[in-house]
């Protein structure tokens, strides 16, 4: 049994970027589009991952759009609550400033920012603590998938959090998968391996919780027009954590556009 019913999400990180002007420009865009040709939050929920400084005016940016577009935050504070911890942004002060999703666990954050196993649970226990929806990001590098470990290194770091995860709350996790070697780099996993490992992780979800089978899975690295319509074809793959495709307004919204209009 697959995981098509779920209703799925397709999410822009936009990383470091980019200037005020151009994000501007880039709402602008993309709400004219879902003006022109809106996208129902039944078929296809959207969200877009700004730079912390950015956020509110994201939010704000995006209240009157013709469809909802969600504000997500790309990291959050280890730390709960508030306190002198200079530079943290804290689980609680996202949700008071009403931003309810979080990215938790990106490989960037995993491989450059050294965030550990024990680093990302405490994060992920704070963000459902305090009553937001964390991504969790997942995905092993081109040396493990060479060495035949990808599922065993992606099914773990699934296993790492669940100790800090109550019953209920396997209800406000959306899992990422993003083979490392494809974010960035052009490479994308070919449909038939992207839905042989989201089938695998549905399969470890459903150990761990009796919400598996409902928990949205979403593809990234590399995802683009050209590829999403196929991506979204899969049974399993319930969205897209996009990349560089979500700074340009049309190619964002044909994502969302394919996965939304997937039966």
């Amino acid at each position: 049994m697959s995981g098509s019913t779920v209703t799925p999400w397709v999410i822009g990180n936009w990383k470091m970027n980019p200037v005020q002007a151009d994000a501007q420009q880039l709402i602008q865009e993309f709400k004219e589009l879902l003006q022109n040709n809106d996208i129902s939050e039944q078929a296809c929920r959207i969200g877009v991952a700004p730079v912390s400084i950015a956020l509110m005016n994201v939010k704000a940016a995006f209240e009157n759009a013709a469809s909802p577009v969600h504000t997500v935050a790309q990291d959050v504070s280890r730390i709960a609550g508030t306190g002198a911890y200079t530079g943290e942004v804290s689980a609680e002060l996202l949700k008071d400033s009403q931003i309810q999703l979080v990215l938790v666990g990106h490989s960037e954050r995993r491989e450059i920012f050294a965030d550990s196993p024990q680093i990302l649970c405490e994060k992920v226990k704070n963000a459902l603590n305090a009553g937001l929806t964390v991504v969790y990001c997942i995905g092993e590098s081109l040396e493990q998938r060479d060495a035949g470990q990808a599922e065993q290194v992606v099914l773990q770091q699934i296993c790492d959090i669940a100790p800090v995860v109550e019953a209920e709350q396997w209800k406000q996790i959306i899992v990422a998968y993003e083979p490392i070697w494809a974010i960035g780099t052009g490479k994308t996993a070919s449909p038939e391996d992207a839905q042989s490992m989201h089938a695998a992780i549905r399969e470890g979800l459903k150990q761990l919780t009796p919400y598996g089978q409902q928990m949205a899975i979403l593809y990234g690295g590399s995802v683009k027009p050209e590829n999403a319509v196929e991506l979204a074809a899969c049974p399993d793959i319930n969205g897209a954590l996009v990349g560089g495709a979500s700074l340009n307004a049309g190619s964002f919204y044909k994502i969302a556009q394919a996965f939304a209009e997937t039966e």
